[in-house]
């Protein structure tokens, strides 16, 4: 299926023709936990679950078990000052489940910031143990609330 119009053949010199569809696909971070052997894409809102498959297994010579897809509604967002509102375009979501044998792990792009987060998430554990040992220290400290008995 596409639209892109090629020139009309004419007899002579042979001309290359190369028909491109106009499927796309983009490879996307799930948002919930998924399986080792599940992948998710972002797929044109043309493509039905067979163009998914036969796409993977032609072109990429991957092993495809299933394809399940869902159409994600696009958010909504009124604007404050003028009212009206504005909506995003829906997406077309494709989940892939490949055999049990094989696995996907989304790449790690920045790993740099990986380690930076975790370097961030450290030293917030390590001051909330700090301050957690200082509530247990300071909890029967006169003049605090809960010192006091009947």
């Amino acid at each position: 299926m596409s639209s892109r119009w090629y020139p009309i053949y004419q007899r002579g010199n042979p001309q290359l023709r190369v028909f491109l569809p106009n499927f796309w696909m983009k490879l996307i971070r799930p948002a919930e936990e998924q399986p080792p052997n599940v992948v998710t894409f972002s797929v044109s809102m043309e493509m039905t679950k067979y163009d998914v498959r036969n796409y993977l297994e032609k072109i990429y010579k991957l092993p495809v078990v299933d394809v399940r897809t869902r159409i994600a509604l696009g958010d909504t967002k009124r604007d404050q000052t003028y009212g009206y509102v504005t909506k995003k375009d829906d997406v077309k979501l494709a989940y892939v489940t490949l055999p049990k044998e094989e696995s996907f792990v989304f790449p790690e792009m920045f790993a740099e910031k990986a380690e930076k987060q975790a370097k961030e998430e450290k030293s917030l554990d390590e001051s909330k143990e700090g301050f957690k040992r200082f509530l247990d220290r300071n909890k029967k400290r006169p003049g605090t609330p809960g010192w006091f008995s009947i």
